[in-house]
């Protein structure tokens, strides 16, 4: 593995099996000795939990949603990644920027152009060096979810956009090499071997 310390994000609508994939590549990670931090938006600091709650569980305005995902991300990047980022460990994180453009942006319909400079603001422009979208059809995925949050109950019609929202960031990258699509239908074994080959390619020295 290369001596820098890669920031890995993993994203896709709920259901998707994401964060079991995530977590797995930071423990596969960890297993290869590699010096790992897996993290998650939103909770991933100790003001991340609490704007967590708020977030799943209170009904609040699309703009109030916003302003709290950002609050959380701004206080992630600059309390948990960055500093993580900086000693050297990889950061593998359960949801980032692509979030807020997915669920805002095309969920919600609010405007791109802003949500995308809002993000910029938060983060200081700390962009993923690789992104991994699993990619799973809406009625699939919310057949996996047990305790529905706030988002789960959302309509069929808002995860759809959420999803083409998705597919449309990853078309938007592809030279890259950042986004990542995975057929999240597939076994999970079949999308670890993916994952790790994918990262093994990447960021390996020889």
């Amino acid at each position: 593995m290369s001596s820098g310390a890669p920031f890995i994000t993993f994203e896709g609508i709920e259901g998707s099996g994401k964060t079991t994939l995530s977590r797995w590549l930071a423990e596969w990670l960890g297993a290869q000795e590699v010096p790992t931090l897996w993290t998650c938006e939103p909770g991933g600091s100790e003001l991340g939990v609490a704007l967590r709650h708020t977030l799943l569980q209170t009904s609040v305005d699309p703009l109030t949603e916003l302003f709290l995902f950002l609050a959380d991300r701004a206080h992630h990047v600059r309390t948990v990644i960055l500093p993580a980022l900086h000693q050297g460990l990889w950061v593998i994180c359960d949801r980032y920027t692509d979030s807020t453009l997915a669920y805002q942006g095309y969920g919600r319909r609010l405007n791109l152009r802003w949500l995308r400079r809002l993000n910029e603001v938060a983060t200081h422009a700390l962009e993923p060096n690789l992104t991994f979208l699993i990619d799973v059809p809406v009625q699939v995925a919310l057949t996996r979810t047990t305790q529905p949050n706030r988002f789960e109950q959302e309509s069929l019609a808002f995860h759809e956009r959420v999803r083409k929202g998705y597919l449309r960031l990853a078309e938007r990258e592809p030279e890259r090499f950042r986004f990542v699509i995975l057929d999240g239908t597939q076994p999970i074994e079949t999308l670890q071997r993916t994952i790790q080959h994918t990262v093994q390619m990447k960021f390996c020295k020889n």
